[in-house]
C-alpha cells in the first residue's frame, strides 16, 4: 500500500509539473503599441530619409495610431510606412483598423479606403530615400466604396516578392481574399499568422480568408531598391512589421502580436 501511495504521488507531482513547464510554454500577447506613444516604431516615408516622420503623419490621439495628411499638400506619392522596432518569424499578430475620411489630394485612385499592414518588410535602413515601396509582403486593407460591388479585404499583395498560392508560384501582385466586403467606417478586426517561409494565414472578423506559402524575394512594383537587398528568389524567413499610409487616412488600435518562435 505505502508503494502504491508513493507511486501516485509521484505521478501527481509530475503532473503538476507538466502542466506548469506546458502554461509556462505558452506564449502570451504582447503589445506592440501602448496607446500613448510611438517610441517602438520608426518610420520611413517615399522622398524623405529614415525616421523623419514628414507631416506628422503617424500621430497618436484618443489611444489610437492615426494616419493623417492634413500637414501635407498634395499627396506626391509620399508612401508611408511606420515600422516596429524588432523583426518577427513565427507569430500571430493581431489588430483592428477603420478608414475615416477622404483621400488626400493627389493620391492615386487605388489607394482610395485602402491600406494595409506589410511584414517580412526589408530593414528600412537598406532603403535609399527614394526607393517607394519596401520589399515586403503585404496584408491589403479595403474598405468598401458604397457601390453595391464586392470590395475584399485582408488580401495579399507583394511589393518586390512572390508568394506560393494554391500550389504554384503566383505572379499576381495581389490576390484576393474570399472575406466579406466592409463599408463605412466601422472597426475591422484582422489577424495575421505567419510561420516564417512557411504557412500565412489571414484571418478577418474571425473568418479565416486566405491562406499561401513560401514568401519569397521577386517580381516588380519597388523602384529605384538597392540592388544588394533585392536578390530574387530568397525565401523570406522573417522581418520588419509595418503600418501603411497611402493617401487614406486610418485608424489603427489594439496591436498585439503573440511570439510562436518561443512556443
Amino acid at each position: 500500500m505505502r508503494i502504491l501511495k508513493c507511486s501516485i504521488l509521484a505521478l501527481l507531482v509530475l503532473t503538476t509539473c507538466a502542466s506548469f513547464k506546458s502554461t509556462g510554454d505558452n506564449p502570451k500577447w504582447i503589445k506592440l503599441f501602448n496607446g500613448k506613444d510611438i517610441k517602438d516604431w520608426f518610420v520611413k516615408i517615399h522622398h524623405h530619409e529614415v525616421g523623419e516622420n514628414f507631416g506628422n503623419t503617424f500621430r497618436v490621439e484618443d489611444g489610437l495610431i492615426k494616419v493623417r495628411y492634413d500637414q501635407y499638400g498634395d499627396f506626391n506619392d509620399q508612401f508611408g510606412h511606420l515600422y516596429y522596432k524588432v523583426p518577427y518569424s513565427f507569430y500571430h499578430l493581431k489588430l483592428e483598423y477603420r478608414f475615416v475620411g477622404e483621400l488626400q489630394k493627389g493620391a492615386p485612385d487605388y489607394t482610395l479606403r485602402n491600406s494595409g499592414v506589410m511584414f517580412h518588410s526589408q530593414d528600412p535602413r537598406t532603403m535609399p530615400k527614394e526607393q517607394d515601396w519596401p520589399i515586403s509582403v503585404e496584408f491589403q486593407f479595403l474598405g468598401g466604396l458604397g457601390e453595391g460591388k464586392p470590395r475584399t479585404t485582408g488580401n495579399m499583395c507583394s511589393p518586390g516578392t512572390k508568394v506560393v498560392y494554391n500550389g504554384q508560384v503566383d505572379e499576381r501582385h495581389c490576390i484576393n481574399s474570399s472575406s466579406k466586403t466592409y463599408e463605412g467606417d466601422q472597426w475591422v478586426k484582422a489577424e495575421l499568422i505567419v510561420l516564417g517561409d512557411s504557412l500565412i494565414t489571414h484571418i478577418i472578423n474571425g473568418d479565416t480568408v486566405m491562406k499561401y506559402s513560401k514568401p519569397q524575394i521577386g517580381g516588380d512594383v519597388v523602384n529605384r531598391y538597392d540592388p544588394k537587398i533585392k536578390k530574387d528568389g530568397i525565401l523570406l524567413k522573417s522581418g520588419f512589421i509595418a503600418l501603411q499610409s497611402e493617401g487614406q487616412p486610418i485608424d489603427f488600435r489594439n496591436i498585439e502580436l503573440k511570439d510562436l518562435s518561443k512556443k
